[in-house]
């Protein structure tokens, strides 16, 4: 049964704090390879998840160590709030040897297995099936993790989505798959692929308990996360994360939106912002405000330093690690 999720109780504002200065570093992070991609410094595709970082960190934050995530194309959220450093991730962006994946995966591809992500996917969908397998090898060993997909609402239209929410039911997998459902399927209105309104009905069919929550309030979506972590930790199976959210960029760094009204964009970063949303119900002073821009700044012209100061792979090393 699907449910609409509040908050259950507040967390404290030193920790509401910490929050937002995670989600202002993803952003500043994410502006930061815009512009560095534009300037022709990064090579490979692009897309960034700006309006959505409530969603990353409020998931992650609420993991226990051990748990493992598989992202999308948009990773470099999930990324860095499940714990890699920035260094890491700019150096990947840069195809660097220092880089989180060692320069193979870049932005789309992105691996840090030690840190439990056990990565993006430039294939809509494609990460699900890893979650599920992780789940199963969880419950077999008799761990206690739990395995979480990030997918965006285009990927329940894709068959492995189908296959791993039948099999995860079946088997009673502790799984959280977190719908990041921001409306368009790349470049299609949900009301032009989707043949329901309401995506808590995938689950519906599959028997799975669902929950559908605000995804532009990080406290919402954390302690929303540690349910869903709990019910599946618990052994009581998998659980849908219905997470409504909004990306207030396009879909790929240049993309023209000519889908979208421009009205709409200019109104959803009006209202809709999630980093805006927290600072202004933390009402946190001017002050205070700019010291974390300061120190946010500081590290994210780091990771380009880092980056740019990074080891080039060898073009002899381009066919390691392929086994097919």
């Amino acid at each position: 049964m699907a449910t609409a999720e509040k908050k259950s109780h507040a967390l404290a504002p030193d920790t509401l704090k910490d929050f937002l200065r995670e989600m202002l570093l993803i952003r500043r992070f994410e502006e930061m390879v815009e512009e560095r991609f534009r300037a022709g410094e990064l090579p490979g595709f692009l897309h960034v998840a700006i309006g959505q970082e409530a969603v990353a960190v409020g998931v992650c934050r609420a993991l226990d160590d051990g748990d493992v995530i598989a992202s999308t194309h948009r990773a470099h959220g999930h990324t860095l709030a499940k714990g890699t450093h920035p260094n890491e991730l700019m150096a990947e962006l840069y195809g660097k040897i220092e880089g989180c994946s060692h320069g193979y995966g870049g932005s789309m591809h992105l691996y840090d297995v030690e840190r439990g992500n056990l990565g993006a996917n430039a294939v809509v969908g494609g990460g699900l099936p890893a979650i599920v397998g992780s789940a199963l090898a969880f419950k077999l060993r008799s761990e206690p993790r739990v395995a979480v997909a990030f997918f965006g609402d285009g990927a329940t239209n894709i068959g492995t989505f189908h296959e791993s929410m039948n099999l995860a039911q079946l088997w009673g997998v502790p799984a959280v798959f977190v719908l990041e459902n921001n409306h368009y399927a790349e470049s299609t209105p949900a009301k032009q692929q989707l043949p329901i309104d309401d995506l808590t009905k995938r689950a519906d069919a599959y028997g799975m308990h669902a929950m559908k929550i605000d995804g532009q309030d990080v406290e919402v979506v954390y302690h929303a996360a540690k349910k869903a972590l709990k019910h599946a930790r618990d052994g009581k199976g998998p659980v849908f994360l219905h997470v409504e959210t909004y990306r207030l960029t396009g879909h790929y760094i240049g993309d023209p939106q000519v889908y979208r009204p421009k009205e709409e964009v200019r109104e959803l970063r009006r209202t809709q912002d999630p980093v805006e949303k927290l600072r202004s119900a933390l009402e946190l002073p001017d002050g205070e405000w700019e010291a974390m821009e300061r120190e946010v700044a500081e590290i994210v012209e780091g990771s380009v330093e880092f980056a740019k100061a990074g080891t080039d792979p060898k073009p002899e090393d381009a066919l390691k690690n392929i086994y097919a």
